[in-house]
């Protein structure tokens, strides 16, 4: 037990008393936590304490939580990253805006602080097995490496936010398979956390943008496929 890595957890909401009651209950269950009470204040805190998850409001002072979690994306060093938003902003519009931005969860207020802590070590559970087996992948000219969540195409780094990157190594694991948006979305974001079926087009479209047309499939009226040439 004492050898186990302890996983750092950045609260940001502009209420004080939401962070306090955040901060005790995530310390109580063994996480290192710190606080911010604005998206300014995140991004600052963040680049040092490297979080392994972010907890993050949308209302807030000076920046909101998207275009914070926008920022955060864009930092190489928390390309694994959590970011999970917990807000009383329960309207669809939000809810895609927070995942075409590289948001892993999505969560409105109340919860109880129980059930929050659960849903996290949850989030923590499943990125474990993946890493167990994880193992750099070299197709053509693309290199996908999720030891290091890094990607080269041909000789050209390229970064690619959490989900982004999950999308695609899952794909390139399973060649010339056509998978559904319902397979995606179970196997990239999990049963527990409720997601649009679009938002695997929006974060497709994402990857292709990035590494080029070539690798990805769109199968009309089934899903997609990783394609090798």
């Amino acid at each position: 037990m004492g050898n186990k890595p302890v996983h750092k957890v950045l609260v940001v909401d502009d209420e004080e008393p939401i962070q306090e009651l955040l901060k005790y209950n995530l310390e109580k269950s063994g996480y290192e936590v710190k606080t911010a009470g604005d998206g300014s204040k995140a991004v600052e805190i963040a680049r040092k304490f490297q979080p392994d998850l972010v907890l993050l409001d949308i209302m807030m002072p000076k920046m909101d939580g998207v275009e914070t979690c926008r920022l955060l994306r864009e930092l190489p060093e928390l390309q694994k990253t959590f970011i999970v938003f917990l807000t009383a902003r329960s309207e669809e519009y939000s809810e895609v805006a927070a995942f075409d931005i590289g948001a892993d969860d999505y969560i409105t207020k109340p919860i109880k602080p129980r059930a929050l802590v659960s849903r996290i070590g949850a989030l923590f559970r499943r990125d474990t097995k993946k890493t167990g087996t994880s193992n750099a992948i070299s197709i053509g000219d693309l290199t996908i490496d999720r030891t290091s969540y890094t990607i080269k195409v041909k000789d050209r780094e390229i970064n690619l936010p959490k989900k982004e990157f999950e999308l695609l190594y899952f794909l390139a694991q399973n060649p010339n398979k056509v998978f559904s948006r319902e397979d995606l979305l179970q196997n990239i974001w999990g049963s527990d956390v409720y997601v649009l079926a679009r938002t695997v087009d929006v974060h497709i479209r994402k990857v292709r943008e990035k590494i080029g047309d070539d690798y990805i499939t769109t199968v009309k009226g089934v899903g997609y496929k990783f394609s090798l040439n």
